[in-house]
């Protein structure tokens, strides 16, 4: 799933200078492609080149601004501070992640198909991008597991805030060791293409058979995406059984208050569950085309020779990127929490209408404030705005 991939190979040098790949297969393609003419390869092509320029930018811009925004928000709203937020707080560091340390250099390497980075960003870049999809996927599942656990076992004590950041410590961990072999098996170094034309590569070195790049990276598929995928179908799909069985409390002879309270509650479950779910699936999908390709490449090697082999890995790549910014435009999109809060940030209420729905989330916590009349406005306020702050707790 990282952005090193086998996209940026130059035909005849190696399969990719980064992970993911299966790199160090049998090595017949440096001598065959000897002598290719590199300009019938399509991403050669102006046109293509503009096209991808401006694809990738685009992810990378949007992906900075959006997750930017997101950490921001939780941390200047004291009520979206929820271990649900922290979690998807930890989602948007891994994407910025991404979009600031890897893409402009697989953009870079892409076009060029050379790596002129030197020798030490050739082992931290396929490193931190391994890195940050396993902190994604990792917290997807965490985040699942998390309202699984309340939900479907009635447990209403939610996880302490300090259990929270443990969690998070570890998944870093985590992923921090499984995306290790990126960078211990990694070598850096010249390539002659042909008398006089040197270039730099930065390829996988398995120290073992051919096949260990293989199966790592079958491993890894494993491990970054239909694992995670089934663990997570199968604790919304019990989830969202519970919650459709869910009985109201003015059925079961609760008083009107505690139907009301119940009624809200359930019905913040069931939208922030959509959104979640919606997340997962977006995931899912711009990665799907992805791994696709992949796993028929780590299958048959001979998907190597194609002659837009590099262009079709490349596009697969963008799509499975753009789940890099995806997060904050549905966030905006499916939670009131979150688009009061971007709307505040930007300045961008109507006025009192936008106060009388929620949009002043600051009026919560304001900074100073002088007599009885700023209290009474803030506790009118507060009144109002806490029916929409919770759209995110569990």
């Amino acid at each position: 799933m990282e952005a090193f991939s086998a996209a940026n190979a130059t035909p005849g040098v190696d399969r990719d200078y980064g992970p993911d790949t299966g790199a160090d297969r049998p090595a017949p393609p440096t001598l065959v492609f000897e002598g290719v003419n590199f300009q019938e390869d399509p991403i050669k092509l102006l046109s293509v080149q503009v096209v991808l320029i401006l694809a990738y930018s685009t992810i990378i811009v949007l992906g900075v601004l959006g997750n930017s925004l997101v950490i921001y928000v939780i941390y200047r709203f004291k009520t979206l501070r929820t271990v649900t937020n922290f979690f998807i707080a930890n989602l948007a560091v891994a994407d910025l992640l991404v979009n600031t340390l890897c893409l402009p250099f697989t953009l870079v390497y892409t076009l060029q198909g050379e790596w002129k980075f030197g020798g030490s960003l050739c082992f931290l870049l396929p490193y931190a991008q391994g890195l940050a999809v396993h902190v994604s996927t990792v917290t997807l599942n965490v985040i699942a597991l998390d309202r699984h656990r309340c939900i479907v076992y009635h447990l209403e004590t939610r996880m302490r805030k300090d259990v929270c950041f443990g969690v998070i410590a570890l998944t870093w961990v985590l992923s921090a060791v499984l995306a290790s072999p990126l960078a211990i098996f990694r070598e850096y170094g010249s390539f002659t293409l042909e008398p006089g034309h040197t270039i730099q590569v930065c390829t996988e070195k398995w120290p073992g058979k051919n096949t260990d790049g293989t199966v790592y990276s079958i491993s890894m598929l494993i491990l970054q995406y239909f694992l995670p995928l089934s663990i997570i179908s199968f604790a919304y799909a019990r989830i969202w059984s519970k919650l459709r069985a869910h009985v109201n409390p003015a059925e079961s002879g609760a008083g009107a208050g505690g139907s009301s309270a119940g009624s809200e509650r359930h019905r913040r479950r069931r939208k922030t569950t959509k959104m979640l779910v919606t997340m997962v699936v977006v995931f899912a999908v711009s990665w799907l085309p992805f791994h696709a390709f992949q796993l028929a490449t780590d299958i048959d090697s001979a998907v190597l020779d194609m002659r837009d082999f590099r262009l079709l890995y490349t596009v697969f790549h963008v799509v499975a990127m753009c789940s890099t910014f995806a997060n904050p435009l549905l966030y905006g999109w499916m939670n009131r929490n979150y688009r009061a809060a971007f709307l505040a940030v930007f300045k961008c209420r109507k006025g009192g209408g936008e106060r009388g729905r929620g949009g002043r989330l600051d009026s919560i916590h304001p900074v100073g404030g002088a007599g009885g009349r700023a209290k009474k406005t803030v506790v009118e306020t507060q009144d109002v705005v806490s029916t929409h702050l919770n759209a995110t707790d569990v």
